[in-house]
């Protein structure tokens, strides 16, 4: 898993270095998928479900799940929210972030901070013996710090042989309930915050899910295992 996580955080620094003013999300797609295959892994999200292509690419008020497209050429401003993953012999590894096209808002830049920030809250309840649900009320009490709000529709997952498995990961919940961490678990943390309120809705495309007032939104995405000696990002790259 170790390796999915490289190539997983790879491909999406590899996009991210991309998001400039006039250049497509497909392009930036298209980049990214044929990293993921020089690396000998196939991308997780081609096909699954459905979804056309290699990476969600998500623009402003789009929160997660935005389909590339020709028509989509960033702008001086916009945030862009990029999901990666990478299917390595046998194991997936999963990871998003939110990065800044030209200069960005001062509150676009606080929304992104706070959404990194509260992942990083997150990670330090993962381990032995802490439960689900310290690891969402780390989230949503570092969101609700500056006023904004979790998505609670969508949710982190578990990792591993699957792209999606047991157990759930909200991004909130009550401390000391929901499943026992233990070593051995390998958990997605993917805080979605929005500037307004988390209502939420998904576009007739029947994948892209946007704030149903209008606001910007983050995401921030890593693949974490819980091993004896805690817990290691396995998509984090130096």
């Amino acid at each position: 898993m170790k390796d999915a996580g490289r190539i997983t955080g790879e491909a999406l620094a590899l996009g991210g270095e991309l998001v400039k003013p006039g250049v497509t999300t497909a392009y930036i797609d298209a980049q990214i998928r044929k990293y993921i295959e020089k690396c000998g892994a196939t991308p997780s999200f081609l096909g699954y479900g459905g979804f056309p292509a290699s990476a969600c690419i998500s623009v402003n008020d789009q929160v997660i799940h935005g389909i590339p497209s020709e028509k989509v050429i960033l702008c001086e401003g916009d945030i862009v929210k990029i999901d990666v993953g990478a299917y390595y012999k046998g194991f997936h590894g999963d990871s998003a972030n939110t990065f800044r096209c030209g200069k960005v808002s001062d509150i676009a830049d606080k929304l992104i901070e706070a959404t990194k920030d509260s992942f990083m809250k997150a990670l330090e309840q993962v381990e032995s013996g802490k439960r689900i649900g310290d690891v969402g009320s780390a989230v949503e009490r570092r969101v609700l710090e500056d006023g904004f709000s979790v998505v609670r529709e969508f949710i982190g997952h578990g990792v591993g042989k699957e792209l999606h498995e047991s157990p759930e990961v909200p991004n909130y919940g009550t401390p000391g309930r929901g499943p026992r961490l233990v070593p051995g678990m390998v958990i997605a943390i993917e805080p979605m915050v929005c500037v307004g309120k988390g209502d939420v809705f998904v576009k007739k495309d029947g994948w892209t899910v946007v704030t149903a007032d209008g606001s910007l939104s983050a995401h921030y995405e890593h693949t974490v295992a819980l091993t004896d000696n805690g817990a290691v990002l396995l998509t984090a790259i130096d």
